[in-house]
C-alpha cells in the first residue's frame, strides 16, 4: 500500500507540472527560472531537515553523489527538455522521455546487477504501446526535418541524464543516505548549477511577479520538487530503479487528463486505448512477481 501511494502521489504531481510550467515560459528565462525553483525548493528541503533534527553533515565522496544528483535530476535534465520543447511538441517530446522505463532497466542491470522480472519488461512494453498510441496523431503530422531531429535528441539526452540522476540515488541511498537530506543538497547544487550556467549564457536574473507565474513557481518548487521527489526516489530506493521508471510512462498520461479538463482537449479513441494499455503496464509493473 505504502509503494502505491508514494507511486500514485508521483504520477499526479508530476504529470499536473506539465500544467504548470506552461504558466513559467515567457518572460524569464527557463535556465533562470529553474535556479528559482530549485533555491526554494532546496531551501524548503534544507527548513524540513532542520526542524525535525536531520543530520545535514556528509564526507566529500557522498557530496560527490549530490553534485551527481543536482546535474543529472534537477539541473541538466531539465535544461535539455525545456530546449526539446522549443523545437518538438509536448506529446514528441513525452514520447522521448517515456524511454526512461527501459534505460533505468538498463541501468539497474548494469549498476546494480539488478535481475529484471519478465513482467517488468512486460509491463514496460505495454506503457510505451499506450503512450504511442495516445499521441499517434500527433507523430502522424511530424515530418523529420532537422527541427525535430534537434528536439529528439535534446529529449533523449534529458531522459539519459535523469536516469543516471535516478541511478546516483539509488547508490546514495544503498549507502544509508535518507532520501530528503540527500534531495536538499542536490537541488541546491542543481541551483547553482542553473544559475551558473545561465551566467554564463548572459541571461537575466529577472522576475515575473504575475500572479500565474508565482504561484506556478510555488507549486513546482513545493510539490514538483520538494514533495514528489521526496516521493518518487523513496519508491526508487524500495521498489528499484527498473520498476520506478514507468512513472514516465503515466505522467503524459495524467498531463492529458488535466489537457481535458482545463484546455478543452476532445476525449478519442486512441486516447482511451492508450490509457487502457498503460493501466494494465501498471498492473504488471506493480505486481510482486
Amino acid at each position: 500500500m505504502v509503494n502505491f501511494l508514494l507511486y500514485m502521489a508521483t504520477v499526479f504531481i508530476w504529470g499536473s507540472t506539465w500544467y504548470a510550467i506552461d504558466f513559467q515560459l515567457g518572460v524569464v528565462d527557463p535556465g533562470v527560472s529553474l535556479a528559482y525553483r530549485n533555491f526554494l525548493a532546496a531551501g524548503l528541503a534544507f527548513v524540513w531537515c532542520i526542524a525535525l533534527r536531520k543530520s545535514l553533515r556528509f564526507d566529500a565522496h557522498t557530496h560527490g553523489y549530490f553534485l551527481l544528483l543536482g546535474a543529472f535530476l534537477f539541473g541538466l535534465n531539465y535544461l535539455a527538455a525545456y530546449e526539446a520543447q522549443f523545437h518538438i511538441s509536448s506529446g514528441l517530446n513525452a514520447i522521448g522521455f517515456s524511454s526512461m522505463v527501459w534505460m533505468n532497466i538498463v541501468n539497474a542491470r548494469l549498476f546494480f546487477g539488478r535481475r529484471v522480472t519478465r513482467n517488468t519488461y512486460i509491463g514496460a512494453g505495454f506503457g510505451i504501446a499506450g503512450i504511442l498510441l495516445v499521441f499517434l496523431p500527433e507523430m502522424q503530422d511530424v515530418s523529420l526535418s532537422d527541427r525535430v531531429a534537434v528536439g529528439l535528441f535534446f529529449s533523449l539526452l534529458a531522459t539519459v541524464l535523469a536516469s543516471l540522476g535516478n541511478t546516483a540515488s539509488q547508490a546514495v541511498q544503498a549507502a544509508g543516505v535518507p532520501v530528503m537530506q540527500a534531495n536538499a543538497w542536490g537541488m541546491l547544487y542543481g541551483a547553482l548549477l542553473n544559475a551558473g550556467l545561465a551566467l554564463v549564457r548572459g541571461k537575466s536574473f529577472n522576475f515575473d511577479p504575475s500572479p500565474d507565474y508565482m504561484i506556478s513557481l510555488l507549486y513546482l518548487s513545493v510539490f514538483g520538487s520538494v514533495v514528489a521527489f521526496a516521493c518518487y526516489l523513496t519508491l526508487l530506493g524500495r521498489i528499484g530503479l527498473e520498476r520506478a521508471g514507468y512513472v514516465t510512462v503515466m505522467i503524459p498520461i495524467v498531463a492529458l487528463t488535466f489537457s481535458v479538463a482545463f484546455e478543452g482537449l476532445a476525449v478519442s479513441l486512441n486516447i482511451i486505448a492508450g490509457l487502457a494499455l498503460a493501466v494494465v503496464g501498471n498492473i504488471f509493473i506493480l505486481s510482486r512477481k
